[in-house]
């Protein structure tokens, strides 16, 4: 078989364990010929496709490296006309491909959902720091990205505690609060601000003066997809060939503006940013990563077309790409972390 392996979306930590999984396996198990597809979707988009033989020693002494040795993309889109869509099938064609193994996150499973249409086979491997992937309950990339807004939580809390300040930390999570939720409790965070709950200022307010008179700080850790009840969602750009064109970020400063006239604390924001995103995946990444890039493989080899690798349960498994595309696995209301963060006294703006 002829097998081409893409990495889509943003970066994370682990994408190249995956790559080093699939590619050994496929090599070892298989006799396989793999090609490594430069930037993901966009390396079919071209009147020439962009692609690299991925051979033992290529992937050998990456596992612990972040990012992608492939490049990554989070603009290309694949089906954005007839005509891209046309070039795509050809050079799938030229190449010889039977699967493609694309690691990504839900944009990039409704994107290879969407490429079955002109022949391109594939099978999914999930990708994401926000956790939020549909019928996966937690994917490669979210443990390094916690740990990473964690010790950021702590630092931020020694200058609060010094100034006695209120400091805000926007983290990643356009719509799923998991990468907020696990952060703040494990940093100690006084407030959490999710997506799936608006937050009332007023609410907010009160409790950052009942902590002026007590702590003398307060940290409160925002997704960048939280916003206020009857408000909306903080935009920073679009991008109008992307195939998800909105790019949130900003509503922690937009916090600051709205609480600052009402205490007496100094208030202060800090976008963590793409520093999510970077770096060497955690221990517990990497080998999450091995195993679903191992059984990536094990699925191109069985001919389990049209499936993404998954966990359920503590299992690793699989699950139709199509039950996954243009899905998302949010915070649910009734979570049990949720209960248990109210119960320490946590904060979720709630009225």
């Amino acid at each position: 078989m002829r097998v081409g392996v893409l990495t889509g979306g943003g970066d994370c930590p682990g994408l190249n364990a995956v790559i080093r999984a699939v590619t050994k396996s496929l090599i070892n198990h298989g006799q396989c010929e793999v090609l490594g597809i430069a930037d993901g979707f966009e390396g079919l988009m071209g009147e020439q496709p962009r692609v690299k033989p991925l051979s033992w020693d290529e992937v050998s002494g990456i596992l612990h490296i972040g990012g992608t040795i492939l490049g990554t993309s989070n603009s290309a889109n694949p089906l954005r006309d007839a005509a891209t869509l046309e070039q795509v099938g050809r050079n799938v064609k030229a190449l010889g491909l039977d699967v493609v193994v694309a690691i990504g996150g839900d944009g990039t499973m409704s994107l290879a959902h969407g490429l079955a249409q002109v022949g391109l086979q594939c099978v999914g491997v999930p990708k994401t720091i926000d956790n939020d992937i549909a019928s996966c309950e937690r994917s490669f990339g979210f443990d390094t990205a916690v740990a990473t807004v964690t010790e950021s939580l702590r630092r931020i809390e020694s200058t609060a505690m010094s100034h006695h300040r209120v400091m805000i930390v926007e983290t990643m999570g356009r719509h799923a609060g998991w990468l907020a939720l696990e952060s703040g409790i494990a940093g100690a965070a006084d407030i959490i601000l999710l997506p799936e709950i608006d937050y009332d200022l007023q609410a907010i307010v009160d409790f950052c003066k009942a902590r002026e008179e007590r702590q003398r700080y307060t940290i409160i850790c925002i997704g960048e997809g939280a916003k206020e009840s009857g408000q909306s969602l903080t935009v920073r750009e679009r991008i109008e060939h992307s195939p998800d064109p909105v790019r949130l970020g900003g509503v922690g400063h937009v916090l600051r503006e709205r609480l600052q006239p009402h205490l007496k604390s100094e208030v202060r924001t800090t976008v963590l940013g793409h520093v999510q995103r970077g770096g060497d995946p955690t221990p517990f990444d990497r080998v999450l990563a091995t195993q679903f890039g191992h059984h990536a493989a094990q699925l191109v080899l069985s001919g389990q077309f049209g499936h993404m690798v998954t966990l359920q349960n503590g299992r690793i498994g699989s699950v139709e790409i199509a039950k996954v595309a243009n899905t998302q696995r949010t915070v649910p209301l009734d979570s049990p972390l949720l209960a248990m963060a109210r119960d320490i006294g946590i904060c979720f703006g709630e009225a």
